[in-house]
């Protein structure tokens, strides 16, 4: 999607700031005992209370409202009956369209108690998204935003899944520009345009650089097992930089 009107704009933050909002929640009821599927409930009803519909679900048939994936699994779990544990790293994706206008956006949270690394890997996941978020602007290259993060990522020494890019959005889940890399890909030469609408959502492992499906067809997991965070917003490219619409606030 590339936004034209101040319109389309207001849709999009509308949508961005639903999204953002049922993943904080859903973030903050974590705790041992609740059920992925209690939590993806939770997930649905804040979504339809504000007009919205689960972009996963209306788009691909996902069995859930959101995606919910208990480590070592790092993306597109099953919400059914297995309880949250104590130091679980759990990742959680929230995509919706609300008023024609899709919206994505995930974040990892390990549950207390947390070991040392694990909270690092998670600081250092967030930082590695700002990292991509900051290098964006109209009239730059996509493979900018990957050799950023890459760079963030070597530096602090993690690896990146390679097997999982960023995408468009906003016309619907996932459109061009698709197979944008969160790692350095000299080959991709794509310029960014004005009102170019993507997301950016690296997944920062600790040695991971592949994901494989566990066999129901959806969940994603390092074949070693290694501890993986993901963080994603959703933006707009303006000539003065990022407007990131998935905020809570």
């Amino acid at each position: 999607m590339t936004i034209g009107k101040e319109e389309d704009l207001e849709k999009l933050k509308a949508a961005g700031r639903i999204v953002a909002r049922t993943l904080a929640a859903m973030g903050a009821a974590l705790e041992p005992g609740i059920t992925t599927r209690e939590l993806d409930a939770l997930g649905r009803k804040l979504l339809e209370r504000d007009g919205a519909r689960s972009a996963p679900e209306i788009t691909y048939d996902f069995p859930g409202a959101t995606c919910i994936s208990i480590g070592p699994d790092v993306a597109h779990g099953i919400p059914d009956d297995r309880r949250i544990a104590a130091g679980d790293l759990v990742n959680i994706d929230v995509s919706a369209e609300v008023d024609g206008v899709f919206a994505d956006t995930g974040a990892s949270f390990a549950v207390p108690p947390v070991a040392p690394r694990i909270e690092r890997l998670c600081r250092d996941g967030r930082r590695a998204l700002w990292t991509g978020i900051r290098t964006v602007k109209a009239g730059g290259r996509l493979g900018d935003i990957g050799a950023a993060i890459e760079g963030f990522a070597r530096k602090n020494g993690y690896s990146l899944v390679r097997n999982l890019a960023s995408h468009g959005v906003g016309s619907a889940l996932h459109e061009e520009p698709t197979e944008i890399a969160t790692w350095h890909e000299p080959k991709d030469q794509r310029r960014i345009t004005e009102g170019l609408v993507f997301t950016i959502e690296p997944f920062l492992s600790l040695g991971a650089d592949w994901v494989e499906e566990t066999g129901d067809g959806w969940t994603l997991r390092p074949p070693g097992g290694q501890p993986t965070v993901q963080y994603e917003h959703t933006l707009v490219a303006t000539r003065r930089g990022p407007v990131v619409v998935t905020l809570a606030d």
